[in-house]
């Protein structure tokens, strides 16, 4: 899933299930090596209450700076409109896989 500013509000903060967003940029290299982990975390998650996207920083600066998003990658897990957990650099699938089951 793509989230963007335009789609934020809805899609991450006005939804009751746990969100992931990956904040990216294409230019960014450690973001290359996260975006696979985040698609895959994605897939296995199908089905359940959660969403798993991307946002473009680049491309959505607004989104990012109201959460003062200064390094990249950033992953942030929202649940009901609010910051559960944030998570700076490079994670593997586990540990993502872990932050999320957690706010589940």
């Amino acid at each position: 899933m793509e989230f963007t500013d335009a789609n934020f509000n809805t899609e991450v903060i006005a939804t009751d299930v746990p969100v992931l967003v990956d904040f990216w940029a294409p230019w960014c290299g450690p973001c290359r090596v996260q975006g696979p982990i985040v698609e895959e975390l994605a897939a296995e998650f199908a089905g359940k209450p959660v969403k798993i996207g991307k946002m473009n920083v680049d491309d959505n600066m607004e989104t990012g700076q109201k959460y003062g998003i200064m390094s990249i990658p950033t992953i942030m897990i929202f649940h009901r409109g609010q910051v559960a957990q944030q998570l700076v650099g490079l994670q593997t699938k586990e540990k993502l896989q872990a932050a999320l089951e957690a706010v589940m």
